[in-house]
């Protein structure tokens, strides 16, 4: 089943098998005044009308969604690569985690108004998650950026609209919960990117969502109450309480990262592969502002380790490094490995020269606040990584925790951020003026949500049918310890 990358170009259709580049400017820096740019955004829904968005029919000439995935599979480490395929078995929506390539190829035969923003990639309901800023204030926002982009904004709308879909699936929610819940993320997206149409690009810029707004807006009180606890707990396990303990231990005088193989480990050849990462640590630090480099250069480096994090980064070179200041201060940072965006091949090329860059340029404009040890670098051998810090007063959403109506709760919170982190960068007066203030919008994305959630299914029941016939190996973490 394995294709190579020349073989696949051949198969797409011309308009996305061009060398494209990345426009430079995603809104519009001139005098135009707000209401021509809205007027302009309402021409355009004679030339894409509200109904086309909400069409999805997969073609003959689509590509095969496995080979996309294998394709995918180049450059990773090969023990980890059946974890990969492990996970994304588990269901439709572990599936959907795992597979932003497919669908970037799918979005690239949808319509758009050609207005770009700078986009996520991969904005799927679990690419949101509350932290703590530089002001130690706990925010709820945009969290994962390793496909992050300039592209069409519809493509990480409509991503997210189908994971809500396939969450509520999940859940084990009738279609009409399903429904809810997109429409309800739509309409929060259209009418705050209404709002953010009429404030100034500084108050844009400003605009965050603390987490205490996520419990504020959560009606069940149960819920409610967990999200309490899980802010209470994110504060309570510190680094040098909690997880320092957990994740490392003396070793011969110094400290050392625990083993829990397959998903903490040493390479066996670690002295290489150390040696290597710490040349690429002394380019880290150039990418860190003065004051932080500098707060970074009171910590001595002790130990580097493989950590297996997510789902579509399985496989990927990633890693935790240990940094130890006096009295013997712990600082986690976590190296992940950055490739080249899902969606270049059909937005363009980044305009960084390398895509650890390109990942914390795309996080500092998407996110409200972002990490003081954020960075990148390249090693000699030509891989890219950005670094940032491990597990820093983070809360994770869980899905499974939601009712019928508190997922329609989460998804217009989630519909609002997505809206503030495209504003920060787009213009918000042509797409708002674009959206309009019908729901027409609204149930166009349902109507795709629905029909791509089942495109979904179907593609996941092809990788089952691939791991049953011994096509592709899949492993649980347990079967591959």
């Amino acid at each position: 089943m394995n294709i190579g990358v020349s073989s696949l170009k051949k198969t797409m259709p011309p308009e996305q098998n061009q060398n494209k580049t990345t426009a430079a400017m995603l809104h519009d820096n001139t005098a135009s005044p707000r209401d021509e740019r809205r007027a302009r955004g309402n021409i355009l829904r004679g030339a894409v009308p509200y109904e086309s968005h909400g069409k999805w029919i997969a073609t003959e000439s689509r590509l095969d969604p496995l080979n996309i995935l294998q394709m995918g599979d180049e450059g990773r480490i090969p023990e980890l690569i059946p974890i990969r395929y492990g996970r994304m078995a588990k269901s439709p929506f572990t599936f959907f985690r795992g597979a932003a390539a497919i669908m970037a190829a799918d979005l690239a035969t949808t319509p758009n108004i050609k207005v770009r923003v700078q986009a996520c990639g991969d904005a799927h309901a679990l690419n949101f998650g509350a932290f703590a800023t530089p002001e130690r204030n706990v925010v709820f926002d945009l969290n994962d950026f390793d496909e992050t982009l300039p592209a069409p904004w519809e493509w990480d709308l409509k991503r997210l609209a189908t994971s809500l879909a396939l969450i509520s699936r999940n859940n084990g929610y009738k279609d009409k919960v399903a429904r809810a819940a997109v429409k309800a993320a739509v309409r929060a997206y259209r009418e705050k990117m209404a709002e953010f149409s009429k404030m100034s690009i500084l108050d844009i810029w400003y605009a965050n969502v603390p987490w205490e707004h996520v419990i504020e807006e959560a009606q069940d009180n149960l819920i409610k109450k967990k999200l309490k606890a899980r802010l209470k707990k994110a504060h309570k396990n510190t680094i040098a309480g909690h997880y320092f303990p957990k994740l490392a231990q003396e070793h011969n005088g110094s400290y050392r990262i625990i083993d829990n193989p397959p998903l903490m480990f040493h390479m066996d050849d670690n002295q290489v592969f150390e040696n290597e990462m710490k040349q690429g640590l002394e380019l880290y630090r150039d990418s860190l502002q003065d004051d932080r480099r500098r707060l970074l250069e009171r910590y001595k480096l002790c130990d580097i380790a493989i950590k297996v994090v997510g789902i579509g980064s399985v496989g990927t070179t990633c890693a935790v490094a240990l940094w130890l200041a006096p009295d013997n201060e712990p600082l986690f940072l976590q190296l992940k490995e950055a490739r080249p965006s899902v969606l270049a091949e059909y937005c363009g090329q980044s305009e960084y020269d390398t895509n650890g860059e390109r990942v914390v340029a795309g996080q500092r404009v998407m996110q409200s606040a972002s990490d003081i040890f954020l960075g990148w670098m390249k090693l000699a051998s030509g891989r890219h990584f950005y670094v940032r810090q491990l597990r820093d007063t983070k809360i994770k959403l869980v899905p499974e925790d939601w009712s019928e109506s508190h997922l329609s709760v989460m998804a217009a919170v989630l519909g609002g951020v997505l809206a503030r982190a495209h504003a920060r960068s787009g213009d918000s007066s042509v797409i708002s003026g674009y959206l309009g203030e019908s729901e027409e919008f609204d149930d166009a994305i349902a109507d795709f949500a629905s029909a791509y959630a089942d495109q979904t299914e179907r593609d996941h029941a092809s990788l089952e049918q691939a791991v049953k016939s011994g096509k592709i190996t899949a492993l649980t973490e347990e079967e591959a310890d």
